[in-house]
C-alpha cells in the first residue's frame, strides 16, 4: 500500500517509522531538508522536499493519484485539512487531518469534512485525555486498554513488593482458572514472552489481559489494595489537554489547575463549566505552591506542561510528597526511556497516540482497535476472526504461532474470556493479539 506523509516534525516521523517497519511504500513531504534527512536514515521511504505553498507538483511527484493514505500533520490545522481536500481531488483513497481546534471534531463538522473529502479528523489532545482520564479511573495502573466497550481489559502494572504472585513460575499461579493472562513482561531493557517457567519479578513493568468482573480482584492480586480511588487531582499546566482532561473527568472528582500564565487562567476560567474545579494562578512546579495547596491530600497529581523535564520532575516530586498516582506527558521520544524508569505511573505521548489512530485506517476492516505500546516496542492489536481462516482451524496450542505472538484473550457475543492453549477461536471472535518485532499486516493474514 502506498502512504503520503506531509509533515516531518514528531508526529509524522513516529509515523513513518511504523508504516516503515511493516513494509509499506511510503513518500513524507516536508520543507524542512534536515528533518527529511534524519528520518531517512533510519526508515526505507521516499522524501521529497516541498513548500507547502506550491503542494500541486510534490504531490504529483510523490503519487498522490495512487496513494491509499494520505495523512497531513503539519502544526497548521487549516493547512492540513486544505491539503487533505487537495489530495482527495488528486484521487488519493483516504486522507486524515490532525487539527487543534476540538471543535473540528463535532460530529456535524466532521460529516461537512467527509463530504469535503477528508476522511478522518485527528485531534491528539483529545486522545491523550481519553488515556489520561482512563488511568485515573484506576489509580494503581500505569496503562490500561479496555477492548469491545471493556469485554476485556488490559493493565500495565509496575511490580512492587509486597505481591503474592512474585517470584514464582508462571506455571504455579496461572492456570485456566485464573483470572488473569500475562502477556508481556518489560525487564529492563528486554522484553519477555513468557512460558510458564517465567517469573514476575520487582520493578517489571507487567502487562496482564483480564475481564471486567476481576478488575478489583486484580488489585489484591497485584498488591496494590492500599491504593485510592482517585477524587482529587491536581493538574499541572492549563493548556488544551488539561481543558480535555477536566472535560472527560467524572463530576464527583475536584480539580486544582496549576497556570503559571495569568491570561490563560482568565481564559480556563470562561471555557471550562463545571463544579469541582479550581484555577490557580501559580507555578505548579514549586514544591511551596504544592504544598499550600495540599499536595498530600491529592490521590493523584497530572503533569501537562509543554516541558518534557519538567513534567517528570513535577511527577518525581509529588510521589516524594505521598502522591500515589501520577501522569506525565512526554512529547520527546529521547525521555521515554528515563520516564519509564522514574517513579511514574502513567505516561503519555501523544505522537503515539496519533500514530496509533491513523495506524489503524490502513490496515482492514477486521482489525478494530491497535495501540503501540512505546514502553516495550510491541503492538497489541483487536481482530475479528473471520470463517475460514486459520486461527478457527485449530486449538491455538496446535497452530505454531511465533513466539512473539501472544494471544491474549477474545470476546464472544459480547463477553471477555481469556486464551489458553486449549481455546478454539470461532469465526466472528474479536481476539487481542500481543505481537512484538512482527509485521502486524502479516497477522491479519491468520484471521482472514
Amino acid at each position: 500500500m502506498k502512504v503520503i506523509i506531509v509533515g516531518a516534525d514528531a508526529i509524522g516521523a513516529h509515523l513513518a517509522e511504523l508504516f516503515s517497519k511493516i513494509k509499506q511504500n511510503i513518500v513524507i513531504i516536508d520543507e524542512d531538508e534536515a528533518k527529511l534527512e534524519h528520518i531517512a536514515s533510519y526508515c526505507d521511504l521516499l522524501t521529497i522536499k516541498s513548500s507547502s505553498n506550491t503542494p500541486i507538483k510534490s504531490f504529483r511527484d510523490a503519487g498522490v493519484k495512487n496513494a491509499d493514505l494520505f495523512i497531513s500533520v503539519k502544526r497548521d490545522e487549516n493547512l492540513n485539512l486544505s491539503l487533505c481536500v487537495l489530495a482527495k481531488s488528486m484521487g488519493a483513497k483516504q486522507t486524515v487531518a490532525r487539527v487543534e481546534n476540538p471543535e473540528f471534531t463535532e460530529p456535524q463538522i466532521t460529516d461537512a469534512f467527509n463530504r469535503a473529502g477528508i476522511s478522518s479528523i485527528i485531534y491528539p489532545d483529545d486522545l491523550a485525555a481519553q488515556d489520561i482520564v482512563s488511568c485515573l479511573q484506576l489509580s494503581w495502573v500505569s496503562q490500561r486498554w479496555d477492548v469491545y466497550d471493556g469485554a476485556l481489559t488490559m493493565l500495565g502494572i509496575k511490580m512492587k513488593e509486597p505481591c503474592e504472585v512474585l517470584s514464582r513460575p508462571l506455571k504455579e499461579i496461572c492456570n485456566s482458572e485464573t483470572p488473569y493472562h500475562v502477556i508481556a513482561i518489560k525487564r529492563g531493557t528486554d522484553t519477555i514472552i513468557p512460558t510458564g517457567n517465567d517469573m514476575l519479578l520487582p520493578n517489571d513493568y507487567v502487562y496482564f489481559m483480564t475481564t471486567k468482573e476481576f478488575i478489583p480482584e486484580m488489585k489484591k492480586i497485584v498488591g496494590k489494595e492500599d491504593y485510592p480511588d482517585v477524587k482529587n487531582v491536581i493538574i499541572v499546566g492549563g493548556g488544551k489537554t488539561a481543558v480535555r482532561v477536566v472535560n472527560r473527568m467524572p463530576k464527583e472528582v475536584k480539580v486544582k489547575i496549576f497556570e503559571a500564565n495569568t491570561a490563560r487562567c482568565e481564559e480556563l476560567n470562561e471555557v471550562i463549566d463545571r463544579d469541582g474545579v479550581m484555577v490557580i494562578n501559580a507555578d505548579g512546579r514549586s514544591v511551596a505552591n504544592l504544598l499550600e495547596e495540599n499536595i498530600r491530600q491529592a490521590d493523584a497529581l497530572v503533569a501537562l506542561t509543554g516541558n518534557a523535564e519538567a513534567n517528570i520532575l513535577t511527577c518525581m516530586t509529588a510521589h516524594e510528597l505521598g502522591v500515589r498516582k501520577t501522569v506525565a506527558m512526554i512529547e520527546n521520544m529521547d525521555y521515554m526511556s528515563i520516564a519509564g524508569n522514574a517513579e511514574i505511573g502513567t505516561i503519555i505521548n501523544k505522537q503515539a497516540l496519533t500514530a496509533s489512530y491513523i495506524y489503524q485506517l490502513l490496515l482492514k476492516g477486521d482489525v478494530r482497535n491497535i495501540r503501540n505500546l512505546l514502553m516495550v516496542n510491541a503492538d497489541v492489536a483487536e481482530f475479528k476472526a473471520r470463517e475460514g481462516s486459520r486461527i478457527t482451524s485449530k486449538r491455538v496450542c496446535d497452530l505454531n504461532l511465533s513466539r512473539q505472538i501472544e494471544l491474549g484473550g477474545l470476546v464472544r457475543d459480547g463477553v471477555g474470556m481469556l486464551v489458553n492453549g486449549n481455546t478454539q477461536i470461532q469465526p466472528g471472535d474479536n481476539v487481542v493479539v500481543f505481537c512484538q518485532d512482527t509485521n502486524i499486516s502479516q497477522i491479519e493474514k491468520i484471521f482472514n
